[in-house]
């Protein structure tokens, strides 16, 4: 298990009956959390002074119960990154804090490489991953089918002083993009992904991650470049356990190139119990 230890910005308070107590700099919300099926028999005390709660909805979705006043949106800083986030109808905050494991991981690749990298992150969201990478010194290409998640990362990049930095902000649905890429034989020495379980494409296309991943491993394989620097896999589909994504990868990417995967649970600590909460997995490819 590989723990988000490093947030200053940002901490998971405290876990009880199926929620999460979080900080997100000066706010505190309450957001739930199916897989923490217990009690904390000393919770928190914050758990009676946040900001605002998201209740589910038994019909589906859910909304959020404001108690205390404060901005639509704000600013939350990791190292030299700058985030805005803020409470959308669907939980989330806008960024996902224990990917800042991963940010880390391709930071030092990057900066130790030697060379120029030039990195595609798909399924790219508000651009975590795109500003740790083009922050190291990456050329990077920024792609998601949602335009709105495409501008909210150009704030951030805005925020974190990269807006001149060699960022590619494409609206576009992965799979087609891939497929113009491998005729048009643009290659990248590092390629992170972290695809949904279910979702739409830009044109409304279905998309069932079981029923694509293998086709989308084989088409990023294709255009990774002759020195590949790294190849990593997030997923928070239950089926897709860190075994299987090995497989995968091993099954993908592994028949082309000599590779070694690591695939193992991404964690956020607990401050009140000291437990690791997982939030996905991570598979990591590194080339020999």
């Amino acid at each position: 298990m590989r723990i988000a230890e490093n947030w200053q910005d940002y901490c998971l308070i405290d876990t009880s009956k199926g929620e999460r107590l979080e900080r997100w700099g000066d706010i505190t919300l309450i957001r739930p959390d199916p897989q923490i099926i217990w009690e904390n028999p000393s919770p928190a005390r914050e758990w009676n002074t946040a900001h605002a709660k998201y209740n589910r909805s038994n019909k589906g979705g859910g909304s959020w119960d404001y108690r205390k006043k404060f901005d639509e949106s704000w600013t939350i800083k990791y190292g030299d990154l700058t985030f805005m986030v803020k409470p959308t109808g669907f939980k989330h905050t806008g960024l996902f804090p224990e990917q800042a494991v991963n940010w880390d991981y391709c930071d030092k690749l990057i900066r130790s490489a030697g060379r120029e990298i030039n990195v595609l992150n798909l399924f790219a969201y508000t651009g975590g991953a795109t500003l740790a990478c083009a922050n190291a010194g990456a050329k990077v290409c920024h792609l998601d089918a949602v335009k709105g998640m495409v501008d909210w990362g150009k704030e951030n990049a805005r925020l974190s002083g990269l807006s001149d930095k060699p960022i590619r902000w494409i609206v576009d649905d992965a799979m087609k993009f891939l497929g113009r890429e491998i005729k048009r034989g643009n290659k990248y020495d590092g390629i992170i992904l972290d695809p949904p379980s279910y979702g739409r494409g830009t044109n409304g296309e279905m998309w069932k991650l079981e029923d694509c991943i293998h086709e989308l491993m084989l088409r990023c394989t294709a255009v990774l470049s002759d020195k590949p620097l790294f190849l990593l896999l997030n997923s928070y589909t239950t089926g897709l356990s860190p075994s299987v994504m090995a497989y995968l990868l091993e099954m993908t990417v592994g028949q082309k190139y000599k590779i070694n995967v690591t695939a193992e649970e991404i964690a956020l600590p607990v401050k009140k119990t000291g437990l690791a909460i997982p939030c996905g997995n991570t598979a990591i490819v590194s080339f020999c």
